[in-house]
């Protein structure tokens, strides 16, 4: 798959680029992407979709190259204690929200525009630590 990439230099629009690069995937998989960039008190959480009879909050970690650490690995306890608490947030909305799920997905894009890695991590940590 090859996926325009004017943004290589800038972090912040490779990851918007690693957002839109996962959403279609995400639509490709059957899921429906209820939001983009929810943000609240608590945090921002990349894509809040639903796949069945589940709600997924899915990080999004996009890279330029493959390094000693795949993408993933940037998803450390802190950052996982923010995606709990936004999504804390969002569930207050629903009188009776369906079980919810973290998902991550780690991309790599070169700089040709080419992803080189688009790895769907289900289930990737629970609610408690």
């Amino acid at each position: 798959m090859f996926w325009k990439n004017d943004n290589y230099n800038d972090p912040h629009k490779l990851g918007r680029t690693g957002e839109e690069v996962a959403c279609q995937f995400l639509a490709a998989e059957g899921y429906r992407i209820l939001e983009r960039n929810f943000r609240c008190p608590a945090g921002e959480i990349d894509i809040i979709a639903e796949h069945g009879d589940t709600i997924r909050f899915v990080e999004v970690k996009t890279r330029s190259q493959l390094g000693e650490f795949a993408p993933e690995d940037a998803v450390d306890f802190e950052k996982r204690r923010h995606l709990r608490r936004a999504a804390r947030h969002y569930l207050k909305g629903f009188r009776n929200p369906s079980p919810s799920f973290f998902d991550i997905i780690s991309l790599v894009i070169q700089p040709n525009g080419k992803v080189e890695l688009l790895e769907l991590r289900r289930d990737a940590f629970g609610w408690a630590e």
